[in-house]
């Protein structure tokens, strides 16, 4: 199983798989892709202020029918709890999809170095993997 940060959802939705190093891609097609459930939300926003053009639903679900996309059921109170503990962002989002990730003890696929730099299992190209 391998988290994916929104901007990786955002990506292989839109079909620019150019933006995604080999190794990422390599590791979306190698494991069973998931999600933080605040994703959506975050997804939602983007769409909301205009910086993406299709709602949440419609990313998630044509993912989910493409690459079999899921989204994690770990309890929130549990997430919220291991969020609280990532105080080195102030960014809400990037709070709770790394303490996802974090209480699966699974790698997540970002671009983000600030994520990067506070997460030992993000991977993104052979130089941060």
């Amino acid at each position: 199983m391998i988290y994916l940060d929104t901007h990786v959802v955002v990506w292989l939705f839109a079909g620019r798989l150019d933006l995604i190093p080999p190794l990422a891609r390599a590791l979306i097609e190698d494991n069973d892709a998931m999600i933080s459930p605040i994703v959506g939300m975050e997804l939602q926003y983007l769409y909301e202020s205009a910086r993406i053009c299709e709602p949440a639903t419609a990313i998630i679900d044509g993912l989910t029918r493409k690459i079999g996309l899921k989204r994690c059921d770990v309890p929130f109170a549990q997430v919220v709890d291991m969020a609280l503990q990532e105080d080195w962002t102030r960014d809400p989002f990037d709070r709770v999809i790394v303490a996802q990730a974090r209480l699966r003890a699974a790698p997540l696929l970002t671009k983000d170095r600030t994520i990067q730099d506070h997460y030992d299992d993000a991977a993104w190209d052979l130089d941060r993997s």
